[in-house]
């Protein structure tokens, strides 16, 4: 509550977008840049790097044994979702927006100010990371998923979610012109 009025503190469900996801892809994919820079022939050698290198493009390229392919979408997931959490918690400082509550007289009804309300925004915040994360991850490899079977498409989800995201946000704009503005809500 702020002022009388009660407001909010708008958290995200994937408040990391799709960073994560880029990040994940990159990291999965860099010792195949690497491997390949110094092996041209890497994809038809055997050995510990030819290994590595197959692991790392399991599934981009076809022609991959599956098992490859299975274990490098489970690596894809943890990742996706251990980056989903570094960033979100790089990017909301839990004590930061505690103290911002506290300096401009506001708080969480039915928690204290100070140390409990940054307790109580760290644990909210986990809580939807982790559904943020498995949402994330889904998307991600949904469209790897799709290409084992007679579904062919041309987009991944990162494409979705970035098409997502951008429509959101020209809604989210056209409304706070709209109420800048006075007229009525644009999707009422």
């Amino acid at each position: 509550m702020y002022g009388g009025q009660n407001t909010h503190i708008p958290l995200k469900l994937a408040m990391a977008g799709v960073l994560p996801i880029i990040f994940a892809s990159s990291f999965l994919t860099f010792p195949a840049q690497i491997i390949s820079m110094f092996n041209n022939n890497i994809a038809n050698s055997t050995g510990f790097w030819a290994t590595v290198y197959k692991f790392s493009i399991a599934t981009s390229s076809a022609g991959v044994p599956i098992g490859y392919a299975i274990a490098n979408a489970i690596v894809y997931l943890v990742l996706i979702v251990a980056f989903t959490f570094f960033y979100t918690f790089a990017t909301f400082n839990p004590a930061e927006v505690s103290n911002n509550i506290k300096k401009n007289g506001g708080f969480i009804p039915g928690i204290r100010a100070g140390k409990p309300t940054t307790d109580y925004l760290t644990s909210i915040i986990s809580k939807i990371t982790w559904f943020g994360g498995i949402y994330l991850a889904i998307i991600a490899i949904l469209p790897m998923l799709l290409r084992f079977t007679s579904i062919d498409i041309t987009f991944g989800g990162t494409s979705i979610l970035i098409v997502v995201g951008v429509a959101l946000e020209i809604v989210d704009q056209l409304e706070s012109q709209l109420v800048m503005r006075h007229y009525k809500g644009f999707l009422e």
